[in-house]
C-alpha cells in the first residue's frame, strides 16, 4: 500500500470509529445528564473533523508539481498538521470551560453498570486507535497522522478520567467529575501548543537532524577521492520530497570530467540510500599535502579559531600563483558583529602572509 493510500484508509478507519464513539457518548451523557460525557463524545466528533481534514490534506499534498509549485504540494501536509493541532487546542479549552462551568453550576449525575461498561470498551478502542493511528505515521512518516495519534491518547486520558470521576461517584459519592475535566483539559492544551509549535516549525524549516546530517555526509567522505564533505543544506517540500546541497574538498589535480562523474555518484548513493536529492554538489579545491602546504594550513587555523564564535574552517586553498588564500568559516549563531570578524581574521593572516589576498566565506552553522 502506498503512502497516501495508507494515510486516506487510515483516517477514514478513525473517522468511523470516532462517529460511533460520539454518537454513543452524546447519547448516554443524556441519558445520564452527565456534561463529562457529553464533553466526551462532542470531542470525539471533532476527531472526526480533523482526519477528513488529513484526507483533504493528504489528496491536496499528492497533486503533481506545476509551474506555480515547481517542488510539488507537499508542505500542504504541515499546514494540515497545523490545523489538527489547533482543533486539538480547542477541545483542550471547551473541556476546560465546561469543566469550571461544572463547578459553577454543578448537576447530579446518574450512572447504570451499561454506562460504565460502555465507558471502559471506548477507551480500549481509543487506545487501539492511538497506537494504530501512531505506528502508520510513524511507518509513513506522516506528522498528521501522528498528531492524531497523540490526540487519541489523549482522549484515552480524557475519558479514563471521566470513567475515575463516575466510579468515585457510585461507589463513594464523591463528585470531582470537574475537577478531573480540569486537569486533563490543561495537559491537552499543553500538548495542542507543542503541536502548533512543532507544525509551525515544519512549514518555516528546521535544522536537519544530527544522525541524518551525519550519516549523509559519512557515505559522501566515503567516497575515494573526498576529502570532506560540508555545508550540508536540504530543504523539504514535504515528507517524501527532500533536496539539497553539500560542498566537498577533492584534490586540486582532478579533471573536470573526474569531478563530474564523482557527483553524479555521489548524487544516486545518496538519493537511492535517503531518498535526498542532492541538486548542487560544489567543490573546494584542496592543495597537494607536502610539508609547506601542513605547516600553513595549521598557522591559518590557528590564526582563525583564536577568535570567539568560530566552530570550523574548511575549504582552505593557497593559490601561491594568484597570491590568494581562499577558506570558508562556520560562524556560531551568536556572533553579532560579523564584518568586524570577518576584517579581524583576514588582518591577522595578512600579519603572516604579506601581499596575499584573503578570500573568507562566512557560513552559519546549518547542520551538524
Amino acid at each position: 500500500m502506498n503512502r497516501d493510500k495508507t494515510i486516506i484508509v487510515t483516517s477514514a478507519i478513525n473517522i468511523i470509529a470516532n462517529i460511533l464513539l460520539s454518537v454513543f457518548k452524546i447519547v448516554l451523557g443524556l441519558l445520564s445528564n452527565s456534561i463529562s460525557i457529553i464533553s466526551d463524545g462532542i470531542n470525539n466528533a471533532s476527531d472526526t473533523f480533523t482526519s477528513i481534514i488529513t484526507i483533504i490534506g493528504t489528496k491536496l499534498a499528492s497533486k503533481a508539481p506545476d509551474r506555480e509549485h515547481p517542488y510539488g504540494h507537499g508542505r500542504i501536509e504541515y499546514i494540515t498538521s497545523l490545523i489538527i493541532a489547533a482543533v486539538v487546542l480547542n477541545a483542550g479549552l471547551s473541556t476546560l470551560f465546561e469543566s469550571i462551568k461544572k463547578i459553577i453550576n454543578p448537576v447530579e449525575p446518574s450512572y447504570d453498570a451499561f454506562i460504565i461498561t460502555v465507558i471502559v470498551i471506548s477507551i480500549f478502542v481509543k487506545m487501539f486507535i492511538s497506537r494504530y493511528v501512531t505506528n502508520k505515521g510513524k511507518k509513513v512518516n506522516s506528522t498528521t497522522l501522528i498528531t492524531i495519534g497523540a490526540d487519541a491518547h489523549h482522549d484515552v486520558l480524557l475519558t479514563s478520567s471521566v470513567l475515575l470521576s463516575i466510579l468515585l461517584d457510585v461507589y463513594l459519592n464523591i463528585n470531582i467529575e470537574a475537577l478531573i475535566g480540569i486537569m486533563v483539559s490543561l495537559y491537552i492544551i499543553k500538548s495542542g501548543i507543542e503541536f502548533i509549535s512543532e507544525s509551525i516549525s515544519n512549514v518555516l524549516g528546521t535544522r536537519i537532524e544530527s544522525e541524518l546530517s551525519t550519516s549523509i555526509k559519512k557515505d559522501i567522505i566515503a567516497e575515494k577521492e573526498v576529502q570532506g564533505a560540508y555545508d550540508l543544506i536540504l530543504t523539504n517540500y514535504g515528507p517524501t520530497n527532500v533536496s539539497g546541497a553539500v560542498h566537498i574538498e577533492v584534490p586540486e589535480d582532478l579533471t573536470v570530467a573526474q569531478v563530474d562523474k564523482l557527483s553524479r555518484k555521489i548524487t544516486d548513493k545518496i538519493y537511492k540510500k535517503y531518498g535526498v536529492m542532492l541538486h548542487t554538489i560544489g567543490v573546494y579545491s584542496v592543495n597537494k599535502n607536502n610539508k609547506e602546504f601542513n605547516k600553513a594550513k595549521k598557522e591559518i587555523k590557528d590564526i582563525v579559531f583564536k577568535h570567539d564564535g568560530i566552530l570550523q574552517i574548511h575549504g582552505l586553498y593557497i593559490d601561491k600563483e594568484y597570491k590568494t588564500i581562499y577558506l570558508d568559516i562556520v560562524l556560531d549563531f551568536k556572533v553579532k558583529d560579523k564584518e568586524t570578524l570577518y576584517k579581524d581574521i583576514v588582518n591577522d593572516i595578512n600579519k603572516i602572509y604579506k601581499g596575499y589576498t584573503v578570500n573568507i566565506t562566512l557560513d552559519i552553522d546549518i547542520s551538524d
